[in-house]
């Protein structure tokens, strides 16, 4: 195990060469327009269910739960 560690050599590498990644502009662009899609799906979905509800409560026939005439 000594002798492993020993065959490798060690050297100083400068601070840029040895960070992962730069800051990603790139990245940060497709974060935020996948925001903005989830937000437009959001609304639109929110928009649909409160037009069906809307809907369900205006149509006269729509509840089930009323008596039958006799």
């Amino acid at each position: 195990m000594q002798q492993e560690t020993q065959n490798f050599r060690t050297r100083e590498v400068p601070a840029t060469r040895v960070r992962q990644g730069r800051w990603g502009v790139q990245i940060l662009i497709v974060l935020i327009v996948s925001l903005a899609l989830a937000m437009a799906v959001w609304f639109g979905l929110e928009f649909y269910g409160q037009s069906i509800d809307a809907q369900s409560v205006d149509s006269p026939g729509a509840t089930t739960d009323a008596a039958p005439n006799p």
